[in-house]
């Protein structure tokens, strides 16, 4: 052992090392550190617990056929529930961007697991005895595959937080739209005047569209839950135990409340990234949406004396640093700045889920941070934008009037009276004359301003040109 009491010293085929005497992890994370300084950022905490959960499932299945004796089985999943309690989580140190597949983290996760239990059955870090890191902690598995399904465990455990932020959103958008399903204002098409609607309608599509989206993500669910776990090394199921695959899907089933299933083509989930794939494309298509819905609300809340302003958000900041009293709609510009990093991380997953070979993907450790990524992104932008935005929004009435009466689009309730040639030429007057078209229409004794009015209101609550 070194003489320097703040180190132990550890070897394993490439020589010996110096690890920090304090560490729970061994040699080979402590290479990972040295070989990996990238980022700064270590792995995700639900990614660290879904693999943790894969050593105490696969323990547990070792265990059912004798493989794994009761004391070495209950020090190796003690020390996993201890992590999942959420100690030592200090203790996951190598960096996102690491060896191919993700062997580093593996053996930290192996090495964490083995020295806490050694620990507790009397021994000594670093020693290993009588829980070795690769013989009893990683026994029947292979980096191939406990880290995809570590991968998919994290999505199913971030897609609730999702989609709850998803729905939450879209409820304060129903819940406006049912208090201003009265409120009638001009719609905009082409960014130009178009017929009446209400801002009702407006925010209820906004609502049913957020609710599609959560439709669709919860439909990628299922898919997630087929494993590989029991592959072992490039599918083969090499030094795995009698039914282990079958036995560690139960275990992981019930430790989370999933119905996980070992793939019916163990190999094929070594290979493939496509339900991986399929959740990011899900998530982009979100985004996509939650992009133009937020670039919606900008342009209804500019202004407040320039531009459109027929809904208030709430001033969360002082919006300028030279402008008194400005106030600028910094929730929706921060979501917006966050659906577009989201949208490269997509990019980033299908670049990487086409760049496996052969019987394994090893982009999988970039491949997983940027999904995780991306699902925490854009849960805490929409919890956000939600709580600080919807929840106060406020809707100038008097504004959607104004621009109502003013749009020479209201002509277009003409049609089916006098004819589109006719409705034009009225059209065309007030746009020349600056009149409201109601006025023009009483002028020509085509109805009264009042009628006129009527027929507004019927069309924006009803849908109908007249």
């Amino acid at each position: 052992m070194t003489t320097n009491t703040n180190y132990r010293s550890e070897k394993d085929s490439l020589g010996s090392l110096n690890v920090p005497a304090d560490a729970w992890y061994g040699i080979q994370t402590a290479r990972a550190v040295i070989n990996f300084p990238i980022s700064g950022r270590g792995p995700d905490r639900d990614f660290v617990m879904a693999h943790v959960r894969v050593k105490r499932a696969a323990a547990t299945a070792n265990h059912k056929v004798g493989w794994l004796d009761d004391t070495q089985t209950t020090a190796i999943i003690n020390a996993c529930d201890t992590i999942l309690q959420g100690h030592h989580l200090d203790q996951f140190v190598v960096d996102r961007f690491q060896a191919g597949a993700g062997t580093s983290h593996n053996m930290n996760s192996n090495e964490v697991i083995a020295n806490l239990a050694n620990v507790a059955l009397g021994g000594a870090r670093g020693a290993y005895k009588p829980i070795n890191p690769n013989d009893h902690v990683n026994m029947g598995q292979s980096t191939n595959d406990t880290i995809p399904t570590a991968i998919r465990l994290t999505a199913l455990a971030k897609l609730p937080r999702l989609l709850t932020a998803v729905r939450s959103m879209a409820d304060e958008y129903a819940r406006i739209g049912a208090a201003e399903i009265d409120t009638v204002k001009s719609g905009r098409t082409h960014l130009q005047d178009a017929v009446p609607t209400t801002l009702g309608r407006e925010f209820n599509a906004y609502a049913w569209t957020l609710r599609r989206c959560a439709t669709h993500l919860q439909n990628r669910r299922d898919a997630l839950c087929e494993i590989g776990l029991g592959g072992s090394a490039a599918g083969t199921g090499l030094n795995t135990a009698p039914d282990y695959a079958q036995n560690a899907a139960a275990e992981l089933a019930r430790l989370i409340g999933e119905p996980i299933r070992p793939a019916t083509d163990l190999a094929a989930q070594m290979q493939s990234m496509h339900d991986i794939q399929a959740l990011s494309s899900a998530i982009r298509d979100l985004t996509l949406e939650v992009i133009r819905i937020a670039n919606d609300m900008r342009l209804l809340a500019s202004g407040p004396r320039t531009g459109l302003g027929e809904i208030l958000l709430p001033a969360v900041q002082p919006g300028s640093s030279i402008m008194p009293g400005k106030v600028n709609p910094v929730m929706f510009e921060m979501l917006n700045q966050v659906c577009y990093q989201v949208l490269g991380q997509d990019a980033a997953i299908a670049a990487m889920t086409q760049a496996g070979q052969l019987e394994l993907n090893v982009m999988m450790p970039g491949l997983g941070s940027a999904l995780f990524d991306a699902m925490d992104w854009l849960t805490n932008a929409l919890n956000a934008t939600t709580e600080f935005n919807l929840k106060g929004l406020q809707v100038d009435r008097a504004r959607c009037k104004e621009f109502l009466h003013t749009s020479v689009a209201l002509a277009t309730l003409l049609n089916t009276r006098i004819g589109y040639a006719a409705a034009a030429e009225i059209a065309k007057a007030s746009e020349k004359s600056g009149r409201p078209v109601r006025d023009i229409v009483a002028e020509k004794n085509l109805m009264t301003a009042a009628e006129f009015d009527a027929l507004v209101l019927r069309a924006a609550k009803e849908g109908r040109e007249g």
